[in-house]
C-alpha cells in the first residue's frame, strides 16, 4: 500500500466511523423502517466528499488548497447536524413535537433531500470563505 494510499485511509477513518455510528443509530431511531437507507445517502456522500479532498490532497486535507476542506466541513455541519438532530427529536419526541402527528415516521421520508440541500448550501459557502482565505 502506498504513502498516499495509507495517508488517505487513516485520515479517512474518523469520518467513516461516524458515519457508520450515526447509521446505526439512525437503524436504531427507525426501528428499521422504511426510509432507513434513504437516511444514509447523506452520509454517504459526507464519506464521498471526504474521500475526494484527501485524494486530492495526496493524503492531507489541505493538500490541495482550503477550498475542498472547508466545503466538507460546510457541508457536514448543515447535513449530518440537521439529520442527528430530527433523529434525537424524533426519539425523545422533544416539546410533544410529533405527538399529534397521524404518521410522525414520515419525516424520515424527505428529511435526506432537506439535509442534502442544507449540506450543499453549507458546501458553497466553505468554498467561497475556502477561496477568499
Amino acid at each position: 500500500m502506498g504513502t498516499v494510499l495509507r495517508f488517505t485511509a487513516w485520515r479517512l477513518l474518523p469520518v467513516v466511523l461516524v458515519a457508520i455510528v450515526a447509521a446505526f443509530w439512525f437503524n436504531d431511531i427507525q426501528q428499521g423502517g422504511p426510509y432507513v437507507l434513504r437516511n444514509l445517502v447523506p452520509l454517504a456522500l459526507l464519506v464521498l466528499l471526504s474521500g475526494v479532498v484527501l485524494i486530492l490532497g495526496g493524503g492531507r486535507w489541505s493538500g490541495a488548497g482550503k477550498r475542498l476542506p472547508l466545503g466538507v466541513v460546510g457541508y457536514a455541519i448543515p447535513a449530518l447536524g440537521l439529520a442527528l438532530y430530527i433523529h434525537y427529536a424524533y426519539s425523545i419526541n422533544l416539546n410533544e413535537m410529533f405527538t399529534d402527528a397521524a404518521h410522525p415516521e414520515r419525516v424520515f421520508e424527505y428529511l435526506p433531500f432537506y439535509t442534502t440541500v442544507a449540506g450543499g448550501i453549507g458546501f458553497a459557502i466553505g468554498w467561497i470563505v475556502g477561496r477568499n482565505v
